[in-house]
């Protein structure tokens, strides 16, 4: 019998590459089904106009490619390259599509009025960062979407956060919290999202929850399916922190009591090295921010 082949597109710039691999493995780790996992890194998608408009990562855009990438055939799920998968992804591919085109977090229902789970958004947007798409009802072009976009019928803000290029009936809001738990973790969570890109762990040393991912990475090394030499290219190439190295070697055989000391001088030896996290995103916001700035001017 045929076994049907789980899709699941990542969206990734170039330093988070590595990463990819690290959440491949958590996937099938905790799973009998076949997985194809397709990286999205920096895909070559046209630049809107307005600088206001523009990806905010080198994969903002990412998730709207995958009808094309898929030949609009069949499903897909679209996750971003910072999470860890807990939970068995048949959960997420058989979840009940309906009407829906797109399937995306539900909305996090508290206990009271103003108790917020932990690591829940404070309001209500299209979490977009885990996707169920039904690529075969989906007839997205990102030309079309970025040309639609300079014309002036949408922004930034309701293509990402709104997701306005659908109708209300195509948005099923039905994938649980525990699948984008949101920096937040327990023993109901399916998949942890870092979604602070400046306290990922391979780029800040001391996340609460970066253990799980030094974890996910020494499985790799054990299981042969990761080399040390390819975390130190990351680090070379300044993705990476330099002293997550040390952390990868030693960290999980220190008592907890001196992680912390262990975090204060893995910081000392990132700042000696001049590491920046996220070097080219934060170049890019720079960038961005200034050719807003001329915009304005432009415009008074």
């Amino acid at each position: 019998m045929n076994q049907e082949t789980v899709r699941v597109f990542v969206g990734a710039d170039r330093s988070q590459a590595l990463a990819v691999p690290v959440l491949a493995h958590s996937i099938r780790r905790h799973t009998a089904a076949h997985v194809e996992v397709i990286p999205m890194l920096d895909l070559p998608v046209p630049q809107p106009r307005d600088p206001r408009n523009r990806q905010r990562t080198g994969f903002s855009f990412s998730r709207f490619c995958i009808p094309a990438l898929a030949g609009y055939q069949g499903k897909a799920i679209y996750l971003d390259a910072d999470m860890l998968v807990f939970g068995d992804i048949l959960e997420l591919w058989h979840l009940p599509m309906g009407d829906a085109r797109v399937l995306v977090q539900k909305e996090v229902k508290f206990n009271d009025q103003t108790t917020q789970k932990p690591g829940a958004p404070p309001k209500r947007m299209i979490q977009s960062a885990v996707m169920v798409l039904d690529c075969a009802r989906l007839d997205w072009s990102i030309e079309k979407i970025v040309a639609d976009m300079d014309a002036g019928l949408y922004n930034y803000e309701q293509l990402v956060y709104e997701m306005c290029i659908l109708g209300t009936p195509d948005i099923g809001t039905v994938v649980p919290f525990e699948w984008n738990s949101l920096e937040h973790h327990d023993a109901a969570t399916r998949l942890l999202h870092y979604t602070d890109m400046y306290t990922q762990p391979w780029a800040f040393s001391g996340h609460p929850l970066g253990h799980f991912w030094l974890e996910e990475v020494r499985q790799m090394l054990t299981d042969g399916s990761l080399a040390m030499a390819d975390l130190a290219k990351e680090v070379e190439l300044g993705f990476f922190r330099p002293s997550l190295l040390r952390d990868i070697r030693y960290r999980h055989k220190l008592p907890c009591m001196l992680h912390r000391a262990l975090d204060a001088c893995n910081r000392i030896t990132d700042a000696a090295s001049g590491f920046v996290a996220h070097k080219a995103v934060y170049q890019a916001k720079r960038e961005r921010e200034r050719l807003i700035a001329q915009h304005g001017e432009r415009h008074h």
